[in-house]
């Protein structure tokens, strides 16, 4: 792909965030490589900043392997996090700003120390974490039908919709995030389990991932971001009227409820 053919694709993306209408897989078109489809990412990160967005952090996507089962995948990814994605949970969301959104239970760090690769080891990933914190994530797609590849998520902010935050934030010396389990409940019914482990053998190989492939491209992971390190279980499909409850061992409880609307909100 060239330069302008990069453009046309993130543009195609941003116009079925404004719409609302999913698109067709960007790879339908031909083969996307891995540094084009970051390409296209990086196409609408870059006006989401024009237009006044900020980002807060990072999601690291597809390291489970669960999730890579479910989206046929065999690698993890990235996504930019902006801080109108960071949404409140005591509140009911408008499913409506979203196109055909699914939730997922993870844990999530927040960095005291900026972090620039490549070439950190895991020592360094856990000099510059402040804390450790529960959360979950809405994933979503423009692409209709979530007929995705590799290449397509990630051309797509790596399926970014939003996240819901928890509120007790633990040292990441406290307790062993590869142990730490997970309960995720949908209307009162358990619908998945998981456990820290199940994200890169441990949720900071997710940070550190991020740190190099970020470092590789030029960037840093800049202090105080927040990384999102990739699903604990498969994702659960979101209705109107759902209500979800993660609960997870030593991080305490997030919980998310979901109405319906009709504005999409990117």
């Amino acid at each position: 792909m060239d330069e302008s053919s990069i453009a046309r694709s993130g543009d195609r993306l941003l116009a079925a965030y404004d719409s609302g209408i999913p698109t067709t897989p960007i790879t339908a078109e031909g083969p996307v490589s891995l540094e084009e489809a970051y390409g296209i990412q990086l196409h609408q990160v870059d006006a989401w900043l024009a237009a006044g967005r900020r980002i807060a952090g990072f999601k690291v996507g597809l390291t489970s392997r669960a999730m890579q089962v479910q989206l046929g995948v065999d690698r993890p990814d990235f996504g930019h996090l902006f801080s109108d994605m960071i949404l409140d949970g005591s509140a009911p969301i408008d499913i409506g700003r979203f196109i055909s959104p699914r939730l997922e239970p993870e844990i999530s760090f927040v960095l005291k120390d900026e972090l620039a690769g490549p070439g950190l080891t895991l020592v360094d990933v856990i000099r510059a974490v402040d804390y450790a914190i529960a959360s979950v994530e809405l994933i979503d797609s423009r692409i209709a039908d979530w007929k995705i590849t590799l290449a397509d998520t990630i051309a797509d902010n790596a399926s970014s919709g939003g996240l819901v935050l928890g509120t007790k934030p633990l040292r990441i010396d406290a307790a062993d995030l590869g142990l730490i389990g997970c309960v995720l409940q949908k209307n009162g019914e358990v619908v998945a389990t998981g456990a820290g482990a199940a994200v890169l053998g441990h949720p900071l190989n997710a940070v550190l991932f991020l740190a190099n492939t970020l470092g590789s491209l030029g960037r840093s992971l800049p202090s105080g971001s927040v990384v999102m390190a990739g699903a604990l279980t498969a994702a659960v499909p979101i209705a109107p009227g759902d209500r979800f409850t993660a609960t997870f061992a030593h991080l305490g409880s997030v919980e998310a409820a979901f109405t319906s609307g009709t504005g999409v909100s990117a």
